[in-house]
C-alpha cells in the first residue's frame, strides 16, 4: 500500500513539473547526477535537487534551480528558491550558506580548507578571496573547484547572452525561473537590494579582460534591466549550472 502510495505521489509530481515546463516554454527531466562527496550542503535533509530544463531559444539543458535551492521559486522574492552564494572560483565548501562565518584575508590554496567566507577589504588590489589569481577553478566540467553535479559545470558568459534575457521580468518568466536571490559583498554582508531595488547576480566562467582583468563576468539583472558585467570575485553570487 505504501509504495502505490509513494508512486501516485510520484506521477502526480512528475505530471505537475511537465505543466510547469510546457508554461515556461522548456522540458524538465530528473537527473540521476551526483554531487561530488565533498560538497557541503547548507540544508543536507533539502538539498538541490538536479532536474534539468531545456532551453526553447538555445536548445541548451541547464539545472532547472540554483544551486542550494530547496525548489523551483514560486516567485521571484521566493526565498526557498534563491540558492546559495559563491565566491567567484570556490567550491562548494560552506562558505556559500547565507550564514556562513567570515574570516579576513585572502588564500594562496585553491581550496582554503575551511567554510568560512572570506572577507576582502575593497582597498585590495585584485578584490579576490584568492592570492594568486587562478582563473581556471571554475572553467570547464573539469574545472578545479567546479561546484556543480556532475555532468554540469558553470556557464560562461555567452552563454547567459545567447538566451536573450533582457530585464529582470523575463529573467523569472523565462524557462529559468531566476529570482532575485541578491548578493553578499566583499566584507560578508548579505542583501537583497543594490541601487534601490531587488537584484539578481549569476556567476558565469567567464574572467574579465581590458581593464577589468582581476574581476569575473556575472549575469545581472533587476526588474527594469538584464545584462552581463565584471564584478570582484571575493563576492558571493548565486549559481546556476549548465549541462556539459
Amino acid at each position: 500500500m505504501k509504495k502505490l502510495l509513494l508512486l501516485s505521489f510520484l506521477l502526480v509530481y512528475v505530471g505537475v513539473e511537465n505543466v510547469k515546463a510546457q508554461l515556461f516554454g522548456g522540458h524538465l527531466k530528473s537527473s540521476a547526477s551526483a554531487y561530488s562527496p565533498e560538497t557541503v550542503h547548507c540544508f543536507p535533509q533539502n538539498r538541490t535537487a538536479v532536474v534539468e530544463v531545456t532551453s526553447p531559444t538555445t536548445g541548451k539543458i541547464w539545472m532547472d534551480r540554483n544551486l542550494g535551492a530547496e525548489r523551483i521559486p514560486a516567485s521571484s522574492t521566493d526565498d526557498l528558491g534563491f540558492g546559495d552564494l559563491y565566491q567567484w572560483g570556490r567550491g562548494a565548501d560552506g562558505h556559500q550558506c547565507r550564514l556562513s562565518g567570515t574570516r579576513g584575508g585572502a588564500t594562496g590554496l585553491n581550496q582554503p580548507g575551511h567554510d568560512d567566507f572570506l572577507v576582502i577589504q575593497t582597498s585590495s588590489v585584485s578584490d579576490d578571496w584568492r592570492n594568486p589569481q587562478n582563473n581556471a577553478l571554475w572553467q570547464g566540467i573539469g574545472g578545479v573547484n567546479n561546484p556543480c553535479p556532475q555532468g554540469f559545470r558553470i556557464p560562461t558568459k555567452n552563454e547567459f547572452i545567447n538566451e536573450n534575457i533582457n530585464t529582470g521580468v523575463a529573467a523569472y518568466s523565462s524557462f529559468l525561473k531566476l529570482p532575485y536571490a541578491g548578493y553578499r559583498d566583499q566584507l560578508g554582508v548579505v542583501s537583497l537590494v543594490a541601487e534601490g531595488t531587488v537584484y539578481g547576480f549569476i556567476w558565469t566562467s567567464t574572467v574579465s579582460g581590458g581593464t577589468s582583468t582581476n574581476d569575473a563576468e556575472a549575469f545581472a539583472y533587476y526588474p527594469a534591466r538584464a545584462y552581463e558585467n565584471p564584478y570582484a570575485r571575493a563576492r558571493g553570487y548565486s549559481v546556476r549550472c549548465i549541462k556539459q
